[in-house]
């Protein structure tokens, strides 16, 4: 018994001593840390929460090109100036007990930490308008203990120097509500252009809805989430009798007009699209993980919801931290293809009833020494809308048709030990599709049912390698919609229940021309935060996608199109290009995808409620032809790299199927439009149920009718599918 009661002392002095040892680290940094939330708090002042540090974006020779938040004294306001029910708004939705506690909230802490344990990870954050404010002005938004420790002191120092309405003042006109708007009065002149104070009450809450999530709620791309998100804010103010049952009433009846502020942009394709790669590059180096292959959609969602999170964090990071932000865009490529789409398209003059044109085109260009993406248009020049606009390079998903064909079908095929040669076989394929001038050829070399874009080739070649393992090349190189369609026939034409972006294009085609090597599209090189450190590299991104020998072979074939196939009037005269034509049933979206040895380039063109048209096929090659002719002007003419067919080693196909074995288990793919879409009759394709955008610059988003089923021949190899653009996706970057 003694030496039992002597062990027993000996576990309990050594457990106190593990103890000791465990939480004097933690309670020397939790003394730290209150020192340093006492410094900061002794030296603020009211100017401190009217200053920020801005960060400036700059294009491929280091000259400015926008910055990501303007200065706010301009647009500072007192609280006097600010209504009262707009200030109600935030405190009954965001701290409730703001008014009684002194800088936290113990019970919502404890509440969030019961969340939290159950849901194994940062569900609920607990933070009162005062530790937001802290965060905001003095702190960081990494999720850590200690930032969350230091919060809660600087919040208790707050609360002791400053009164409750002037924490209230800092917190309104600090606070993000999106699209490059910082505090309640820019919000204001941003949306409504006029002061805050002007602001019916119906537009007080409807912009109190956008902080929570500047994504969901951005009212330029998601208004009907907006409105839901300001009539659950009046449903609280009523429930808390901050306002009367008619002024509710009243205030949700009220249609919410934007009428956003005009401001001048050096080229809103290019601002909007810096400002996205910026926030995902901070994600990427935040811990966030890119996923582009899901097994459900339920699996999907999941990922979105976590992916809007961390967008969010590290956008608003970006807008006050301070960071230099260098870019590969250069503005004489980024004008010669803006000027490209502007000429090719300028006959196309009808307009939209918000006096947007209806034809529109986008366009990506990527250096192809770099992967970086150099130039993008995602809109027509109009000098009357300003402001920012849907950047449909890389927001707008499309259907592809033929151009997808190289990426998917034949440099797969290839990797299995064909070639330019191999002989296919052109007929009609019962239950498959139609050849676009409906007559076959029989045998032929694999390089004509390329030139001549032969829908039934690659429908039988794609059935051959499987769908999964075809897209599972597209899903690699990071296609963010293609999972959906792993399972289905129809990605062989370019046929995808949501589509792709000229930005993936450009990615998959740079990587032809790089010998199979994939970098991800980017126009980020370098971010800096401000105490000068090195925050981003993006300079090391390879990834071998495909073989050298089929990336060559293939660019062999493309280079055939151009010269004597259906790319003919994209062939450039001072460059060696080659590329692929891309036109859906009925002309509705249509491409060219190429590249030379120096540059790789992406054209679209189409509706944004797409219709049928005609004669945009040659509009699209010529604008591909125009820039590309431009931008390789004094430079040298240089061929690329061949291979014997000799030198290729031939695979197995089982070397192939391993592009997808790294892909995760998974069920059948939730495709709901596209349901045996491998039974599609000639002549007949599949239709899906189009989620498009309006036609106005500050886009909202309805879901159109399903599109009736096509009986017209497919178009250079093409399926019909409509446009699928993505409101979440599309938010992103429209700040």
């Amino acid at each position: 018994m003694k030496k039992f009661k002597k062990i027993i002392r000996a576990v309990l002095v050594l457990a106190v001593l593990a103890g000791l040892i465990y939480l004097i680290p933690k309670v020397i940094t939790v003394v730290r840390l209150k020192r340093a939330a006492d410094s900061y708090v002794a030296a603020s002042s009211v100017s401190t929460f009217k200053d920020s540090k801005t960060t400036i974006i700059y294009d491929t020779n280091d000259q400015e090109l926008c910055t990501m938040k303007n200065t706010k004294d301009m647009y500072y306001v007192s609280y006097q100036e600010i209504p009262v029910t707009l200030v109600n708004s935030f405190v009954v939705m965001e701290d409730r007990q703001f008014y009684k506690h002194s800088g936290y909230d113990i019970k919502a802490i404890l509440r969030a930490i019961v969340i939290n344990q159950k849901s194994n990870d940062i569900a609920q954050g607990a933070s009162t308008i005062t530790q937001q404010l802290a965060r905001n002005i003095f702190l960081s938004q990494e999720v850590t203990w200690q930032r969350k420790v230091e919060e809660i002191f600087i919040a208790v120092g707050l609360e002791k120097k400053y009164s409750k309405n002037q924490i209230l003042e800092f917190y309104l006109n600090n606070i993000y509500f999106g699209n490059g708007y910082y505090g309640v009065e820019a919000a204001a002149r941003g949306y409504f252009d006029k002061s805050v104070s002007e602001l019916t009450l119906a537009e007080q809450t409807f912009i109190a809805a956008i902080p929570n999530n500047p994504t969901r709620y951005n009212p330029l791309t998601n208004y009907d989430n907006t409105v839901q998100r300001k009539n659950l804010i009046l449903q609280q103010l009523y429930e808390a009798d901050d306002i009367g049952s008619l002024d509710r009433y009243m205030a949700e009846i009220e249609e919410v007009v934007l009428n956003p502020h005009q401001t001048e942009e050096i080229n809103n394709s290019v601002v909007t699209y810096a400002r996205h790669c910026a926030t995902e590059s901070l994600m990427s180096v935040s811990g966030f993980t890119f996923r582009y292959n899901f097994s459900s959609e339920d699996d999907y969602n999941a990922y979105e919801a976590t992916y809007d999170t961390f967008y969010n964090m590290c956008q608003q990071k970006l807008l006050s931290g301070g960071y230099s932000i260098y870019t590969s865009i250069d503005m004489n490529i980024q004008n010669q293809l803006q000027q490209a789409v502007d000429n090719n398209l300028a006959a196309y003059t009808e307009k939209s009833s918000e006096g947007v044109y209806s034809m529109q085109g986008a366009a990506t260009c990527v250096d192809n020494s770099t992967g970086n993406v150099v130039a993008i248009v995602g809109s027509r020049s109009q000098e009357d809308i300003k402001g920012y606009v849907l950047n449909r390079a890389y927001q707008s998903y499309r259907q592809p048709g033929s151009c997808i064909k190289p990426l998917n079908v034949y440099t797969p095929y290839l990797q299995l030990g064909n070639t330019p040669d191999t002989k296919v076989t052109d007929s009609q394929i019962d239950g498959g599709p139609a050849n676009a001038d409906a007559s076959y050829a029989g045998e032929m070399t694999l390089t004509d049912a390329v030139k001549w874009s032969k829908n039934t080739v690659a429908w039988n070649i794609y059935q051959q390698i499987t769908p999964k393992t075809g897209s599972s090349f597209l899903i690699k190189m990071g296609f963010h919609k293609i999972w959906v369609d792993k399972d289905y026939n129809a990605g062989a034409l370019g046929g995808f229940t949501y589509g792709v972006t000229t930005e993936e294009m450009a990615g998959g085609y740079a990587a032809l021309a790089n010998d199979g090597v994939y970098r991800k599209a980017t126009c980020i090189r370098l971010i800096v935060d401000a105490s000068n450190k090195t925050v981003v590299n993006e300079t090391n991104r390879d990834s071998k996608v495909y073989d050298k020998s089929a990336s060559r072979m293939m660019t062999q074939m493309l280079r055939e199109v151009v010269l004597s196939g259906t790319g003919t009037s994209a062939n450039v005269e001072n460059a060696v290009v080659a590329g692929k034509t891309g036109t859906t049933n009925a002309s509705k979206d249509v491409w060219f995808c190429g590249y030379s040895k120096y540059y790789t380039t992406t054209v679209w063109a189409g509706y944004d409620y797409p219709k049928e048209m005609s004669g945009v096929n040659s509009r699209v090659n010529a604008i591909f032809k125009d820039f590309m002719t431009a931008v390789h002007t004094n430079l040298p003419v240089t061929d690329f790299s061949t291979v014997t067919q000799q030198t290729t080693q031939p695979e197995t196909t089982a070397a192939v199927q391993e592009e997808t074995e790294s892909l995760p288990q998974e069920t059948t793919a939730i495709v709901p439009e596209t349901t045996g879409i491998e039974q599609v009759t000639p002549q007949q394709v599949p239709s899906t149920t189009a989620q498009v955008p309006t036609t106005t610059p500050y886009q909202r988003w309805t879901t159109a009718p399903a599109q009736p089923k096509t009986t017209a021949p497919m178009q250079y190899g093409d399926i019909d599918a409509t446009t699928r653009t993505d409101p979440d996706a599309t938010a992103r970057g429209e700040w």
